[in-house]
């Protein structure tokens, strides 16, 4: 067994979360997978003094995740988050799949219905939205897009004639059509005669590029700079690849559009706990009022399994017959 004194950051060879990282990236996870796991495995080791996760086991991976829902009061969804990543950690990166997590302390899981929005509830915080955030906004609730689908939309994924959003890497790395809002056409080719001038702009300075998933920069070298690929919400501003040391621009950053909307909410007045989520939990509410079959908002949604759909049945509180309450008869 390794020497109990080796830390993570031990000159015998990678660094541990660098490790971790690049497992990570040979699986192809998200970044905000990576960026979640390096932090759980930090706090993992933070909480055993720092020990190297080599010479720690089973059973101080099941004290960390007890304290996280005894003692830090965590939710069900958190825990297993971290659970997740220590199971990452033990079987991919030390190679030493971990027994003996059954009998873990879990947090309880409670049955949470989704914050829907009616479409009265929706104008007045739409109207107090202006800009990028309120086209994007728009988006959510007319595409029933998530937030960072809608936030990493790239130039080629819309299209006009068919009114289609082709949304590319979705939740679970699964690729779904959906709808383009009729009512958000106009506005959209606006906004990206907006990007394409800036974007001319940057190739003229040799920051056009953007950044391209599973090495296809290798594959196409010229696809950076070509329009197509361009996000449709850049940012404000360039930064600096770290690898590459490339100057381009990212998509807008999707705090942006969540700071917009929950002050527009709050400007509103509605008591509901409202999020940028609620506006792709109206859009398929409203769909199920409107008597479209379940099956095709599924599709729509990008839900793997049509259960996860169904939990807007119990949110419209009246199925597919219209069930009313008897005083109201």
């Amino acid at each position: 067994m390794p020497d109990s004194r080796v830390t993570p950051e031990s000159p015998r060879g990678p660094r541990l979360l660098d490790r971790v990282r690049a497992a990570i990236r040979a699986k192809h996870y998200s970044p905000h997978t990576e960026t979640a796991y390096v932090a759980w495995i930090r706090r993992f080791i933070f909480f055993h003094g720092k020990r190297h996760p080599e010479t720690l086991g089973a059973a101080e991976v099941n004290e960390f995740l007890a304290h996280l829902a005894t003692g830090r009061g965590v939710s069900a969804s958190t825990q297993n988050q971290a659970s997740s990543a220590l199971l990452f950690l033990y079987a991919v990166v030390l190679n030493r799949p971990l027994d003996g997590l059954a009998h873990v302390v879990r947090a309880k899981r409670p049955v949470r219905l989704p914050v829907v929005l009616t479409r009265d509830e929706v104008s007045r915080v739409m109207v107090r939205m202006s800009g990028v955030c309120a086209l994007m906004a728009g988006l959510m609730y007319g595409s029933g897009l998530r937030l960072l689908e809608c936030c990493t939309l790239r130039v080629k994924d819309l299209d006009f004639e068919r009114l289609e959003i082709l949304v590319r890497d979705g939740k679970g790395r699964r690729d779904r059509r959906t709808m383009l809002p009729r009512a958000l056409v106009a506005a959209l080719i606006g906004h990206l005669k907006a990007v394409k001038a800036q974007h001319d702009a940057d190739v003229a300075a040799e920051a056009g590029s953007v950044w391209l998933p599973d090495a296809l920069a290798v594959k196409y070298p010229r696809a950076p700079w070509e329009w197509g690929w361009q996000w449709v919400f850049p940012a404000t501003r360039h930064y600096v690849d770290r690898e590459t040391g490339v100057r381009r621009r990212h998509h807008l950053h999707e705090s942006v559009l969540q700071r917009a909307f929950k002050a527009a909410v709050r400007e509103s007045g509605l008591t509901k706990p409202a999020s940028c989520h609620s506006l792709r939990h109206s859009f398929a509410t409203q769909l199920l009022e409107r008597g479209y079959d379940i099956r095709t908002i599924q599709e729509l949604l990008g839900h793997q399994d049509v259960a996860t759909t169904m939990v807007y049945t119990h949110v419209l509180n009246r199925g597919g017959r219209g069930v009313t309450s008897p005083l109201d008869g």
